[in-house]
């Protein structure tokens, strides 16, 4: 079989070597093996341009050629079976041509149409069809995109906007659009109803025409699931948009557009679950992806009884006028929906998190053992082995890559240091290792497991600065007086001999000891005391402290399921480490800054735009306080000023809520850009120093610092300005999904949890109203979850939104943001695809909504 392949393609695959894409060949394939045929560069079948003959009509031409060639050649061979050729192409003038010169031609459809003994392949070609077709036989739905060139024409001219489509959570059709560009004014676009959305998918790269102002909207405030039941039902759809257009006050209008046509598609293969058809025999069938901001998509498929109940991998091929759902085809079946294993490749995936095993190649590059440290590794470094030095970590820690000591110097001063792990000792700059690790970012945290940035031998061994064990490090050394005060700064690579491995735990049972006096004990104390006062000067500075729940899981030893699940509890020690880790990376951005103002790699947090707090302003009115937002240290202040003798939870909510106001601080090269600010630190200048196990950016950090300090050599990427600025777009993009990924994981473990405990009553606090729903927080689980106040089947009460309070009375029920609240926990496993933690009202009792906590019903 041969399939005319692209060479440059084909020179893209790890099994090939490089080719230049001029020249003509094919793959024969005749598993196993395949050979690749370079006919261009052979005699027999070598053809010239003619006159007046296309480029492209000319590499068709010398393809039938080839082919012809390789069938008489195959004629030679003695064999008992006799070798056919089939020439595959989807060109149907090519093919044409090839039938009359005698040759056994096919579509890719029709070949493997053909193969009988293999019908699920049919449900993998893509679905290729005329779109002009299809709308002469059904309703058009959406409007025309317009053409790529006009587009890029009326862009030029400001008739459009160019930005990245955001589809909504929360409402199916709802979606905003981020402009790319300098314009400021118009930087999110919102995009409400089916027609304006006009088949764009999350992610893509649109053009958008701005609406007239009287046609602006604001962000709608109702939650709206898409459930797919009647996918032609066009005009319940419009009834539901009917939902989100309600009157709201002038000041919180946006500029509202609608999407005319598509720049680029982001589409990528797509997990989810197949929602058979209910009519008998159906080959056509709606697929629901898991992420719920990806439309449904239709495909055909012969092997919906064996698909249903699995989670698969579904491609979309197109999107037709006069289609309510984009076209697509089966791609792979991942296992049943509900494994663990499952899961957590889905979630690996859809996070697009890299996850497949280190290649041989990236290995290659890992120290022979036994390893120890040579005298070649000690010539740039100093001898550390006789401090004390110890680490602080999490219980099970592994990848320990920062370690502490503080002592006392001559002069009465008090000297600290902070040691990080040298791994960028093993991690030359441009080899396979180097290379995998940029591409991962960032190791990734799951409840049950890591996806490591750095091989095992590394991230759990070699740069893991275990106790009682001699680790190369990159040492941060300060000299201090009593009341913290830096009077010195140096950096040194380093060897040291870590005293011990705690916990958070233990170190604080040591601090706390009334016993205990020994050497560690002594270094603990004395870098609490600092601690304690550096976070009260970054306090004063403006620093913010703010609250987010993290829980934890404690598993069955044999079943590895949640049998717990508990927020984490925060100790001093957990603060001492954090503010000693803040002060490495401070004094190094400093450094690295000052050597190469226009390559270093730093951090930034910008300040949220004021309109982010208008929510958290709103709430806390409702409770008689006053939150000022004009600087980090009005905000900081007013938050401390916050409290109620009654309420005691309160300013943990204020400051929960306060987070989600935040921006995504993010990666940057110093010379791309001019606002170096971390408003959430309230630092002028930061960066990341201290993980570097774990994180690349910290790599890339340690061999500036090196380069500074005389200790390496740079190289020339080191310091090119664009390709750090393009490093740290996939930084931020790798750090961005494994935190979505680590939340995906924290939430499927807690529906395991819940799934065992039927129906749990617990206190709660209103975090958000909803016009349709109330959010809300579960302390003791650090748990959030909407309670939904319009069910199917089920009368929808009288319901009174009010955004300025905030507020939402249900029948004669007032409910405010923070209303202390019951509710009943249960897994809603009714819809198998998005399983759910399901939230019913309890306290306080409203007329037809609130449960007793006793209704079997909830379970089904």
């Amino acid at each position: 079989m041969l399939w005319n392949t692209p060479l440059a393609t084909l020179g893209q695959l790890p099994w090939l070597c490089p080719l230049p894409t001029s020249l003509l060949g094919f793959v024969l394939f005749s598993l196993p093996p395949f050979f690749l045929f370079v006919f261009n560069l052979f005699r027999e079948t070598y053809i010239q341009q003619e006159q007046g003959e296309s480029s492209n009509d000319r590499n068709d031409r010398a393809i039938r050629v080839a082919v012809k060639w390789y069938s008489e050649h195959l004629k030679k061979i003695e064999d008992e079976e006799k070798i056919q050729v089939i020439f595959l192409t989807n060109d149907r003038t090519n093919k044409e041509k090839a039938l009359e010169e005698g040759i056994t031609a096919y579509t890719c459809e029709e070949y493997i149409k053909s193969l009988i003994a293999n019908p699920d392949l049919v449900d993998r070609l893509a679905c290729v069809s005329d779109e002009g077709k299809e709308i002469e036989s059904g309703k058009i739905i959406f409007p025309e995109h317009i053409p790529l060139s006009k587009l890029q024409q009326g862009i030029k001219s400001g008739v459009y906007l160019q930005g990245t489509y955001r589809a909504s959570r929360d409402n199916y059709l709802e979606a905003t659009v981020w402009v790319h560009g300098d314009a400021e004014e118009n930087k999110e676009i919102i995009i409400q109803g089916l027609k304006h959305l006009n088949r764009a998918v999350h992610e893509d790269i649109v053009a958008v025409e701005l609406l007239a102002k009287d046609e602006w909207v604001a962000l709608s405030s109702v939650i709206l699931q898409d459930d797919g039941q009647n996918e032609d039902d066009i005009e319940n759809e419009e009834e539901k948009e009917n939902i989100l257009k309600t009157s709201v006050n002038k000041d919180m209008l946006r500029p509202t557009g609608k999407v005319v046509g598509i720049i680029k598609r982001n589409w990528r293969p797509f997990c989810g679950m197949l929602s058979k058809s209910q009519i008998k025999e159906a080959r056509r069938h709606l697929f629901t992806p898991a992420d719920r901001r990806i439309p449904r998509i239709r495909i055909e498929t012969r092997q919906a009884d064996t698909l249903e109940g699995q989670r698969i991998i579904v491609a979309i091929d197109g999107w037709p006028r006069n289609s309510r759902y984009p076209n697509g085809h089966f791609v792979k079946n991942l296992g049943s929906a509900g494994d663990k294993e499952t899961e957590t490749e889905v979630l690996l995936l859809e996070h697009d998190v890299p996850h497949q095993p280190f290649s041989q190649g990236v290995l290659s590059f890992l120290p022979k053992m036994p390893w120890s440290i040579t005298e070649q590794d000690m010539k740039y470094r100093e001898d550390l082995r006789h401090l004390c030095v110890c680490s602080v970590d999490p219980p099970g820690c592994t990848d320990i890559d920062d370690a502490l000591h503080c002592r006392e110097v001559e002069n009465g001063n008090i000297e600290v240091g902070v040691h990080i792990a040298d791994v960028s000792h093993f991690i030359r700059p441009g080899n396979a290792l180097d290379e995998e690790s940029a591409k991962r970012g960032t190791t990734v945290y799951l409840c049950e497991k890591r996806i490591d940035m750095v091989p095992e031998l590394l991230s759990s061994n070699l740069c893991s600065l275990r106790s009682n064990v001699d680790r190369l490090a990159f040492s941060c050394i300060w000299e201090v007086n009593h009341k913290a005060e830096i009077l010195k700064t140096r950096f040194t690579k380093s060897i040291i001999n870590s005293k011990a491995s705690l916990t958070y735990a233990e170190a604080q049972m040591r601090i706390d000891s009334t016993t205990m006096n020994d050497d560690i004990t002594t270094s603990l104390r004395g870098l609490n005391k600092l601690a304690k006062i550096l976070k009260k000067k970054r306090i004063d500075n403006g620093a913010l402290t703010l609250s987010s729940p993290e829980v934890r899981f404690h598993m069955d030893s044999e079943t590895h399921d949640p049998i717990d699940l508990q927020t984490k509890e925060l100790k001093e020690t957990n603060s001492m480490v954090e503010e000693f880790m803040l002060l490495a990376n401070v004094s190094v951005a400093q450094k690295i800054y000052e050597e190469f103002p226009e390559f270093a790699l730093l951090r930034k947090h910008p300040a949220p735009p004021p309109s982010n707090y208008d929510i958290l302003v709103k709430a806390a009115k409702s409770k008689n306080l006053e939150i000022k937002t004009d600087s980090a240290k009005a905000l900081a202040e007013s938050l401390d000023k916050a409290e109620s003798p009654e309420f005691p939870y309160l300013n943990t909510l204020l400051r929960i809520l306060t987070t989600r106001c935040m921006m995504q601080a993010v990666y940057f090269c110093s010379g791309m850009d001019n606002d170096f600010h971390h408003y959430g630190l309230a630092s002028p200048i930061y960066t990341h120093f201290t993980s570097p196990i774990r994180r690349y950016a910290d790599i890339i950090v340690h061999r500036l610092l090196a380069v500074a300090i005389g200790a390496d050599s740079t190289y020339p990427e080191l310091t090119d300005k664009h390709k750090l600025a393009d490093m740290c777009k996939n930084l931020n993009y790798r750090h961005k999904m494994a935190q979505y990924a680590q939340r995906a994981s924290v939430a499927f473990h807690t529906q395991l949890f819940f799934k065992s405990k039927g129906i749990v009553n617990e206190d709660a606090y209103i975090l958000f109203v909803r016009k349709n729903a109330v959010v809300v927080l579960i302390p003791k689980y650090g748990l959030e979850g909407t309670v939904f106040f319009e069910e199917k089947g089920k009368p929808t009460p009288r319901l009174d939104y009010n955004n300025e309070v905030p507020s939402l009375t249900v029948e004669d029920t007032t409910l405010h943001v923070f209303d202390k609240v019951k509710v009943n926990i249960m897994l809603d496993a009714s819809n198998i695809q998005h399983q759910k933690i399901r939230m019913v009202l309890v306290e306080p009792k409203v007329r037809d909504i609130s449960t007793d906590g006793k209704d079997d019903d909830l379970l089904k």
